[in-house]
């Protein structure tokens, strides 16, 4: 499998993001507005390319703050992601364009759902067309960039930002967490799509 480097930082942020929904849920402070985000569920082929990143993740929900280290393995008949916390595996998921497989160790919370890490890892990664294709009505992306937007009726819900030493952030503001990705080898930045 070969490496594209300009979207590693993004694993990151998917995995991170995933902690953040767990760590949200045992605060025991709910901060849902707006309904639930669309479930995406691309295809591994629509993502048009390979991939296989190691990744460091911090995320944030309200004062909670928490490292995490995140693999992830895509190609055109799967994506597998596998993430960690102080060296103990969180949860294993494969993707095949049909299933979602989950292993996940028994101290995880509930509240991270397989199925919401999916989705924050393809809107991070997977071309911005592919996700505009599945959007349901009154939902649009954007992207300039620098920038991934997915909006409702014109609210904001989800926020990616590229930065130029090679770092992604993400911020749900349905749910109240961002998550910011590093690569481990310090790749590029993420290739950057051509604004419309």
């Amino acid at each position: 499998m070969r490496w594209i480097r300009c979207v590693r930082p993004a694993l990151r942020l998917l995995a991170a993001m995933t902690v953040l929904a767990a760590l949200a849920a045992c605060a025991g402070r709910p901060t849902r507005t707006g309904g639930d985000l669309p479930p995406l569920r691309l295809s591994p082929a629509s993502l048009q390319g390979t991939l296989a990143l190691q990744q460091q993740l911090h995320f944030r929900f309200g004062r909670v703050e928490r490292d995490l280290d995140a693999l992830l393995e895509a190609d055109d008949a799967q994506v597998q992601l596998l993430v960690q916390a102080m060296g103990q595996t969180g949860f294993r998921v494969r993707w095949d364009g049909q299933h979602l497989d989950e292993q996940r160790a028994p101290w995880l919370p509930r509240q991270v759902r397989a199925e919401r890490v999916l989705d924050d890892l393809q809107f991070a990664l997977w071309p911005t067309a592919a996700i505009a294709a599945v959007l349901p009505a009154e939902w649009t992306v954007t992207d300039d960039g620098e920038h991934r937007r997915l909006q409702h009726a014109g609210q904001e819900a989800l926020h990616l930002q590229r930065h130029a030493d090679g770092s992604l952030q993400l911020d749900n503001l349905r749910e109240g967490y961002s998550l910011t990705i590093r690569s481990v080898d310090g790749a590029a930045a993420p290739a950057q799509e051509t604004p419309p």
